[in-house]
């Protein structure tokens, strides 16, 4: 079973943004795999909580200007 865990700040990301990184994940893992993977392709997308990584050292905090819009 194909498994894909990706992790994004919190808020960085749309619901119809994951679920277009879910439906292109699985799609590209069906042209490694053939479509017999499609059924049991897993795709995680995680909300890391700020302050929850760091980079160079230093705790994260995503921008607000970075934070995905809300309709």
């Amino acid at each position: 079973m194909p498994f894909v865990n990706i992790k994004t700040p919190e808020g960085a990301l749309t619901p119809d943004q994951k679920e277009e990184i879910i439906h292109r994940t699985t799609d590209m893992l069906v042209g490694y795999f053939s479509e017999a993977a499609r059924p049991h392709t897993m795709v995680l997308i995680e909300e890391v909580l700020d302050g929850g990584y760091g980079r160079a050292d230093e705790v994260f905090i995503i921008p607000a200007a970075y934070r995905a819009q809300r309709e």
